[in-house]
């Protein structure tokens, strides 16, 4: 490849970067431009409302329907910490999302490995998707809800190769300040959320020549991470579809899936849910952002107050229920 292509590239890249960054405040005292951006909003909102503010429609729409809750984590679950060792589910969260689970199958797809999200949310019964869902876990047998098995890991014969490249990655991005490498076991997420604007260049040539050497990788983007994963065609929608086919649902009629995520990643399963025509995704982001959700929420606590509301809901519709069997009896 020559220097002017991979200059090219790396340009390009860091203007996708700075476009994904939180929007910048426009400073202005002008009232027209003030009403722009709030025409712009409101046009937004309209085509994504909030899930809290729709949340009787969407209940209407889910009655006489099993619904299935998938789950991202990070942004979603959890706040984005600088440190992403750190980005702790709260004990209110967790509570919330078992609550779910007993009422709901339950997934979380999620970027990082899938041993590293069971040791933040400490959960069992439910299904794991780690690696954008190239590392898929659950409870298989369902007389053994407690135990997590293996389901299906379509780039297990990239482990090696990942394994090797982490090594390479971290001495070729050691020298930028801020930068770090997390080995999320099928791909390698790195985190630039403390590295100083002027360096994103240079990073992300450290990162494009590592690819140059492993071409068998590609490379994707989220919020402040590049990310290094295997060059096979699976995805968070694929492992949306891969869950739905092994629990037996995939062709239901009945089903309602709903996801909720906040990444650029998490749109390939609002795409799956928008081209099944069956379900609807829920996007999370004080940001207006192009996507395939159906609704929106702003941050982690209207995440949970929307869970909150859902277990309510089906507590109510049970109660409801049985009220029902004991007049007929």
């Amino acid at each position: 490849m020559k220097i002017t292509d991979v200059a090219g590239k790396i340009e390009t890249l860091v203007d996708s970067l700075r476009d994904m960054s939180p929007t910048r405040v426009r400073s202005s005292s002008s009232d027209e431009h003030v009403s722009e951006n709030d025409d712009e909003r409101s046009s937004w909102i309209a085509l994504h409302p909030s899930a809290l503010d729709m949340f009787d429609k969407i209940m209407s729409d889910a009655e006489g329907k099993q619904i299935i809750m998938f789950l991202d984590y990070d942004g979603t679950l959890s706040l984005i910490t600088e440190d992403h060792d750190k980005a702790y589910i709260t004990d209110e969260m967790r509570e919330v999302v078992k609550e779910v689970a007993t009422y709901f199958k339950t997934a979380i797809i999620s970027g990082r490995s899938t041993d590293k999200v069971q040791s933040f949310v400490k959960l069992t019964g439910i299904h794991y998707a780690g690696s954008h869902g190239m590392d898929i876990k659950g409870p298989t047998n369902p007389d053994q809800s407690n135990q997590e098995e293996v389901m299906f890991q379509p780039a297990s014969d990239y482990l090696p190769m990942i394994d090797e490249v982490v090594n390479v990655l971290k001495e070729k991005t050691k020298s930028i300040p801020g930068a770090t490498v997390e080995h999320n076991k099928f791909c390698l997420t790195v985190h630039f959320r403390r590295v100083d604007e002027t360096g994103w260049a240079a990073l992300a040539e450290q990162v494009r020549l590592v690819l140059i050497d492993y071409p068998k990788l590609r490379l994707t983007q989220g919020r402040k991470v590049l990310e290094l994963r295997p060059s096979i065609k699976w995805d968070k929608g694929k492992a949306l579809e891969f869950l739905l086919n092994s629990l037996g649902i995939a062709e239901s009629k009945d089903v309602l899936p709903v996801y909720i995520g906040d990444d650029r990643t998490d749109e390939d399963a609002f795409k799956v849910l928008c081209e099944r025509g069956q379900g609807f995704g829920i996007l999370v982001s004080k940001t207006l952002k192009e996507t395939y959700a159906s609704y929106s929420l702003q941050d982690p606590s209207q995440v949970k107050e929307f869970l909150e509301r859902l277990v309510n809901w089906k507590k109510q519709t049970l109660g409801e229920e049985e009220e029902v069997i004991h007049k007929i009896d």
